[in-house]
């Protein structure tokens, strides 16, 4: 098998100038991969199937196991999942997308450590309706001794879509949340797998950004995750951002309306739902309109509490501590604002707080009548569906030990702190003060403690003390939060 193996490799990586002719090659559980060396020597393994293609009747299922006996060649970057072109953070995912996308890559300093190393899972963001998790191994995390693994999981209404017809023919009697099932999945496969390649399954750490954060926030708290990682770490999203969640029944009726805008009657059966063209979804999906989310490009980041995949919302399993693994969760100095804060911020706030919304006025100076200015909607967005919802997870002690961050360093070209502006910090290692992310998330991935000797200290957050870890634009340092308005908000 070894042969075939290298042989297959050698033929594989003459056609690329970017890797050196070696072939490393892997048996995993679901069969023989093998790998790329890089430049800097370390090992990359690209493309690599956890489940089957969920294409025909596929569509809308759990993902499927995989096998294959023969030799697989993993050097090439797997496909996005589909999805609509949102600008030019997601144009490429967007032209590239197919519906045969659930992948994963990861890159290893080598197969044969002295030690296992620490593994770190990537969940990219992008609203759970754009993007994907490809490249992003190509971080320099790897050259400090982490295997590091990106992924992909179906987005919009291929990941997320609920309705009855789906729900009447699983044995579950519940449709949705397949794209969170995916994450699932690569995750088993990669606690199943990884000491193949270097890593330790007792050290996984699963971080991501934005959507990404939110959807490592929602795995840290399906008890069916207890064990599948050891940490986690949530840049600039929490479980459910603030929003109220969905029921199954609110999700299917919204399924209903998202049919007929793709073309089919609201009562279609599955299989006039499985024979919609992916086109016709996407459009139906960027159509669709949810009052309660506020801002329709939220429309999948409002979780559906299915009883099955989600059995409850995120306040009541964050009381229940089912997998209360250490937790890293922070923001950025400023995010962005969703349209329903930018056209009433008044609104919102009287919406969120209620009774105790004159508290929330004073603070952002808003006690008398009169316009918003841009830049204090932005600080009212990014506390209520950023920081304040981080902050309610941070302190809920019975979820595990957790630390808070805010980053506020801009890059060298002065462009302003904004929502994906740490993404660089953690991936590369950047400046910003006595210690990086980078530094912090490497250590936390390390021990499950973002602590190491030359590193300042980091308290952990409480809310009695609300400690946070400032990444400024030239220190390091830790300040207690004083606001009046993150303690009187409650996670939906």
């Amino acid at each position: 098998m070894i042969p075939a193996l290298l042989g297959l490799a050698l033929s594989a990586a003459s056609a690329s100038a970017s890797v050196v002719p070696v072939a490393p090659a892997v048996m995993t559980s679901e069969g023989p991969l093998v790998g790329a060396r890089e430049a800097d020597g370390s090992i990359a393994f690209r493309g690599i199937p956890y489940a089957r293609p969920p294409v025909g009747p596929l569509r809308w299922k759990p993902p499927q196991p995989i096998r294959w006996s023969a030799p697989r060649a993993a050097i090439k970057a797997g496909s996005a999942c589909p999805q609509s072109d949102y600008g030019v953070w997601n144009r490429k995912d967007a032209i590239a997308g197919r519906e045969d996308c659930l992948t994963l890559e990861l890159r290893t300093p080598t197969l044969t450590p002295a030690r296992p190393l620490p593994v770190m899972v990537w969940i990219h963001g992008g609203g759970n309706r754009g993007g994907s998790g490809m490249g992003n191994i190509d971080s320099d995390l790897v050259s400090h001794g982490v295997v590091l693994v990106d992924l992909n999981y179906r987005l919009g209404a291929l990941g997320f879509l609920s309705h009855p017809a789906l729900s009447a023919e699983s044995p579950r009697r519940a449709s949705g949340n397949y794209g969170l099932m995916d994450q699932q999945a690569a995750l088993r496969w990669v606690k199943a797998n990884i000491a193949r390649f270097g890593g330790d399954p007792a050290r996984i750490t699963i971080f991501g950004e934005s959507a990404g954060g939110q959807d490592v926030g929602i795995q840290r708290l399906l008890p069916a995750n207890r064990g599948l990682f050891a940490g986690a770490i949530e840049q600039s999203g929490s479980p459910a951002f603030g929003v109220p969640t969905r029921s199954l029944a609110e999700a299917e009726a919204l399924g209903e309306r998202l049919a007929r805008l793709a073309g089919a009657p609201a009562d279609a059966d599955a299989a006039t739902m499985r024979s919609l063209p992916v086109a016709a979804l996407l459009r139906a999906g960027d159509a669709v309109h949810v009052p309660s989310v506020g801002d329709d490009s939220f429309v999948w980041l409002q979780m559906t509490v299915d009883g099955v995949v989600l059995p409850d919302t995120p306040s009541r399993l964050l009381a229940k501590a089912a997998n209360p693994a250490p937790l890293i969760i922070g923001t950025n100095l400023h995010e962005f604002t969703p349209t329903d804060i930018k056209g009433d911020a008044r609104a919102v706030i009287r919406q969120r707080f209620g009774k105790d919304g004159p508290t929330v006025f004073a603070h952002y100076g808003l006690s008398k009548p009169g316009p918003v200015s841009e830049d204090r909607a932005l600080d009212i967005a990014t506390d209520l569906i950023f920081r304040c919802p981080s902050e309610v997870v941070a302190r809920t002690r019975s979820g595990g030990p957790a630390w808070m961050y805010r980053f506020d360093h801009a890059d060298a070209d002065g462009t302003p702190v904004t929502h994906g502006s740490d993404i660089g910090s953690v991936m590369h290692r950047g400046t910003g003060g006595a210690a990086t992310m980078q530094d912090y998330w490497l250590a936390f991935a390390r021990t499950g403690r973002p602590e190491a000797a030359g590193l300042p200290a980091w308290p952990r957050f409480a809310a009695s003390r609300r400690m946070v870890l400032h990444f400024g634009q030239d220190a390091t340092a830790v300040r207690e939060a004083t606001d009046p308005v993150c303690p009187l908000t409650r996670t939906p």
